[in-house]
């Protein structure tokens, strides 16, 4: 392995090697801070123009692409409250509040630092139990996945910051949604009223309009108010002693980020909810309520726990040829592209790929960390412009990320809709949070409760047969019954 090692930082850092690694990491950041543009777009977009590369400087670009990504995406939801990826909008149920109430300087050097550190150790994790956590991510089936949907599903009873009853109104709705297109199992059409529904109702316009595009219109409402994040600049500097109280989460969410992603098609979304869910489960009952109202706690356990991710996904893409995300597979398309075929014989025919894949991500840590800690004061500055200016630079932004996540214009008509519905139920204090986590997991629910049903002749014992469901459904049962624990103590 040393000599792996060896091999990997000689080729890493030849002059050609650096420049695409700082292409992708520019280029990464520009997409990550860009709201519906995703790091496998991103990776997918600069694919053809690493036909003419040779296969390390290649990787290293497309892997740069992904991190950055991931990194810079909190940017936006915290200063606009507009997420750049859809693991970032757990960052912005802490990180706008901050920012409306002059920490948005903190809040970014928390987001910065969290990521980098979050990136690191997934990184040490990665390199030593790639190959055993992927081979446990194979004994994922349907009932697995079923009950890790309903583990994330009970964080409801956590994530809500209000009435838990509009918070379940906010996650039926969710529910709904999910269920307009084609009938995963059965193949036939739901609620599908005109042909660009026939996917169903796409995710990333959906979150953009809930999130952006309802701000836009309270921004609005509000009018030319000043904001008071000038005060938060004076008093945010970088500092990795900003972490130290936070060190708990950070060990946590690290774990939890790697074992989230490194289950094939989990994602960073997953990671990031369960480790907010998990955070503020862990914290002091009197400090519940200031989740999702500008706890800084919250920001770090998303952040954490998202670019942790990024690292467990590519376990089981370098180990056993299986994407852990769908920017892993985009991943796996490069890699196909220059001859490669990720899986065991990677390690053993082409050992130079994986290390250097190690090497690369070691290297653009500090450079992306330097990035993003020297931006703070412009990223904050831009938050001094009047409201009203910025709410038509983010309904821009919106209807450019709606229409470039397909260059359709039913996305950009779905992120108008979705926006004036949140904006609504944000009149009547049901958060977007809800609906979000029932986005992001309730087709994994129903397309593998039905594929569980098929597998045990539908016999529901069949979901308690397996060990690993049986630990996620019982994790679920203490996380739905811990707040009805507490309140019975009190």
């Amino acid at each position: 392995m040393l000599e792996n090692f060896t091999n990997a930082f000689e080729l890493v850092f030849a002059v050609r090697v650096l420049v695409a690694l700082m292409i992708g990491v520019l280029v990464g950041y520009c997409v990550g801070a860009m709201p519906g543009l995703t790091s496998s777009i991103g990776m997918a977009l600069l694919i053809p123009f690493t036909f003419e590369l040779d296969a390390i400087s290649a990787i290293v670009m497309l892997v740069a692409i992904y991190m950055a990504a991931d990194y810079a995406a909190g940017i936006p939801a915290i200063l606009v409250n507009a997420p750049g990826q859809p693991a970032a909008a757990v960052s912005a149920f802490d990180g706008y509040p901050m920012t409306l109430r002059g920490e948005a300087g903190k809040a970014l050097n928390l987001s910065i630092m969290s990521s980098a550190t979050g990136a690191f150790i997934s990184l040490i994790l990665l390199v030593i139990t790639a190959q055993a956590m992927a081979r446990a991510a194979l004994a994922f089936g349907p009932a697995e996945y079923f009950a890790l949907a309903v583990l994330g599903l009970s964080l409801i009873a956590v994530l809500s910051t209000g009435s838990t009853l509009k918070a379940l109104i906010g996650l039926l709705f969710g529910l709904v949604i999910v269920t307009v297109g084609i009938d995963p199992i059965r193949g036939s059409l739901r609620f599908v009223v005109t042909p660009m529904l026939i996917d169903g109702i796409p995710f990333l316009p959906a979150l953009i309009g809930l999130f952006a595009l309802s701000e836009v219109f309270i921004m609005l409402e509000r009018g030319n108010e000043r904001s008071r994040t000038e005060l938060g600049v004076m008093r945010a500097k970088p500092s990795l002693s900003a972490l130290w109280p936070f060190r708990r989460t950070v060990l946590r969410s690290s774990f939890i980020g790697y074992a989230v992603g490194v289950i094939p098609g989990a994602g960073a979304a997953i990671a990031s909810l369960v480790s907010y869910g998990f955070a503020k489960r862990a914290s002091k009952p009197a400090d519940r309520d200031s989740y999702g109202k500008g706890n800084p706690d919250g920001v770090v356990a998303s952040e954490v726990a998202n670019n942790a991710a990024v690292s467990g996904a590519l376990a089981p893409l370098l180990a056993l040829g299986v994407p852990g995300s769908a920017s892993a597979a985009v991943l796996i398309g490069g890699l196909t592209i220059q001859g490669l075929q990720p899986g065991p014989m990677l390690f053993v025919n082409n050992p130079q790929i994986p290390y250097s894949i190690f090497v690369s991500l070691l290297v653009g840590l500090p450079i992306m960390t330097a990035i993003g800690l020297l931006g703070v004061p412009l990223w904050v500055r831009l938050t001094r412009i009047p409201p009203g200016a910025i709410a038509t630079l983010v309904a821009c932004i919106c209807v450019l990320g709606a229409f470039a996540s397909s260059n359709n214009s039913f996305e950009v008509l779905v992120t108008v809709v979705f926006g004036i519905i949140g904006y609504f139920l944000r009149k009547v204090d049901i958060h977007p949070a809800p609906i979000v986590l029932a986005l992001v997991l309730g087709y994994m629910m129903e397309s593998n409760l039905r594929r569980a049903m098929i597998i045990g002749n539908d016999n529901l014992l069949f979901l308690v047969s397996r060990p690993i469901a049986i630990v996620l459904l019982l994790g679920a049962v203490l996380v739905i019954a811990s707040p009805l624990l507490g309140r019975l103590r009190r």
